[in-house]
């Protein structure tokens, strides 16, 4: 199956260059490019590609409001989002996911990376950069409320919402707590219908939001 990918950045240089490296990758094509949010957005609902790439900081509707219009609460049938761009400031990468999208990958994260989040997205496992993973989700739960109600998960699924809270794949989760990928996979669909979650992303923010993760 050929992933369909649309690029909106507001830099024609930049959209070359991730085209150049999306479309040697195989089995994904380049099926637009957008120059500021508002065509995006227009771009996006008319040709409804597997995966929208979006850089933050663009004209008329930055990103993040692109990413609420196409993946956000609400939204009847929802595009996958990654955001592209330069900047890991936290409210960038917050607002990012809580707007919707399913990744947060920067642009000097190489080429690996990119083709990697788009892989990813497609296969519902969303992916952020490493670099800013533990200290955007660190973050997070700062200045959040300490008493909360106990989760209404398993024991194992906390295990394994710990352990994803980490950045770790779903590969890797199943190593770590020696259960099968399809046993992974059913602990994180069984807790995203329990806490009312949309994607893995979110998973991740509200185990950091509910203190469930410690240092290292």
């Amino acid at each position: 199956m050929t992933v369909r990918v649309l690029i909106a950045d507001d830099q024609a240089m930049i959209r070359g260059g991730l085209r150049l490296i999306l479309e040697d990758a195989p089995g994904i094509e380049v099926v637009a490019e957008a120059a500021d949010g508002v065509e995006a957005v227009e771009a996006a609902r008319r040709l409804r590609p597997d995966v929208c790439l979006v850089d933050i900081r663009m004209p008329r509707l930055d990103g993040i409001e692109v990413t609420r219009a196409l993946a956000g609460p609400g939204v009847a049938d929802p595009l996958r989002v990654v955001v592209v761009t330069t900047f890991d400031l936290d409210e960038y990468v917050y607002g990012a996911l809580r707007g919707g999208a399913v990744g947060f990958v920067l642009k000097g994260a190489g080429p690996t990376l990119l083709v990697e989040a788009v892989r990813a997205a497609v296969a519902g496992e969303a992916l952020v950069s490493p670099s800013v993973t533990v200290r955007l989700l660190r973050h997070l739960a700062e200045g959040t409320a300490p008493d909360r109600p106990a989760p209404p998960l398993s024991d194992r699924e906390l295990e394994v919402v710990r352990v994803v809270a980490r950045g770790r794949t779903n590969q890797e989760v199943a190593a770590e707590l020696f259960i099968s990928l399809s046993t992974v996979k059913g602990h994180l669909a069984s807790v995203q219908s329990k806490l009312g979650l949309r994607n893995r992303v979110e998973i991740v923010a509200w185990a950091w939001e509910n203190r469930l993760v410690g240092g290292g």
